[in-house]
């Protein structure tokens, strides 16, 4: 791009760097808030009670004393992004105050989305990132197998710290809090419900406690249910989907298609559509609707539902 003499040139070569500037950089967000996660700055403003003023707020974290003087440069940063606000009290002291959004990362907070956040800026489930380019070249089925030679579940299954199923509860409890509330139709009718991949049962937590009527069994991997605590409201059964399902009126997935390929999908869902009993009886990919509909009619259900009721994601019901 050449700079012209009218000007015109050099504000478009301008414009260019801001926005190569802005998808270099954008890193330094995430890893902000994760700094303010992990140094507990959202629940040391919350304990406090009101407006907290940077000086206290650095009385109150963990930090090395020579490093104080960063504090105000990070929660500047974390003010711009929203996730604080500054507020002046009577004497026009300024101090700071929870937002809607940080208020979702506090550890108290059922529907704390803290697990989820650290879980995705772990430096090993962030490391695939680094090496896209590399996967492209190379000849990994998975990003995960180029950055550390194991794919995602294996990595799991060995490294029970990883808090993977601490991050899909946290996203879970948000997630059923509104799916209750706002999809209750969709469970009405339901006497029994399977929840496929249901990790630390949150989900079927939630969706017991809602509707006392449903009986509701859990079914994931052998190592991820055998130290859930048993409770006399919900089943357990440690298995694989690609397997068997447990038989039930209805079958609950959610976040798990998603990381599958068409061809596992429909094996998953095949395997749904056998645990439900008929009417006569009783890798992953984002995909748009047509892609979706393929996928439900090869694995042989005849109807479906779609509604969009919880922001980027739906809630789907499946007909045989």
């Amino acid at each position: 791009m050449e700079v012209t003499n009218g000007g015109e040139g050099a504000h478009e070569l301008l414009q260019a760097q801001a926005h190569v500037f802005t998808h270099t950089f954008n890193f330094v967000s995430s890893m902000a808030l994760k700094c303010a996660v992990e140094l507990g700055v959202p629940d040391i403003i919350h304990n406090h009670g009101r407006r907290m003023t940077l000086s206290k707020l650095t009385d109150a974290l963990p930090v090395t004393p020579s490093k104080i003087a960063h504090v105000k440069r990070l929660m500047r940063l974390l003010v711009h992004l929203s996730f604080f606000a500054l507020q002046k009290n009577e004497d026009g002291e300024e101090g700071y105050v929870l937002t809607p959004s940080s208020r979702l990362l506090l550890n108290e907070s059922r529907t704390g989305l803290s697990p989820l956040l650290l879980m995705q800026l772990d430096p090993v489930m962030f490391s695939p990132w680094n090496v896209i380019s590399k996967w492209f070249q190379g000849k990994e089925a998975l990003v995960m197998e180029t950055a550390t030679d194991m794919g995602l579940w294996e990595y799991v299954a060995k490294n029970p710290e990883a808090m993977f199923n601490g991050a899909m509860a946290s996203d879970s409890r948000i997630i059923l809090e509104v799916l209750v509330k706002e999809c209750g139709w969709a469970f009405q009718r339901v006497g029994s419900i399977v929840d496929v991949g249901g990790g630390t049962v949150d989900s079927a937590m939630t969706i017991a406690k809602a509707f006392s009527h449903i009986e509701c069994t859990v079914l994931d991997l052998p190592h991820v249910v055998r130290d859930v605590p048993k409770t006399t409201d919900r089943d357990f059964v440690g298995g694989d989907m690609f397997q068997s399902i447990p038989i039930a009126d209805a079958v609950f997935i959610k976040w798990i298609l998603h990381d599958w390929s068409d061809e596992n999908c429909v094996k998953i869902l095949a395997k749904c559509k056998e645990s439900i009993p008929s009417k006569e009886e009783g890798g992953g990919k984002e995909r748009d609707e047509q892609e979706w509909r393929k996928i439900f009619m090869d694995a042989g259900f005849n109807q479906y539902k779609m509604a969009p009721v919880l922001g980027s994601r739906s809630v789907i019901e499946l007909y045989p």
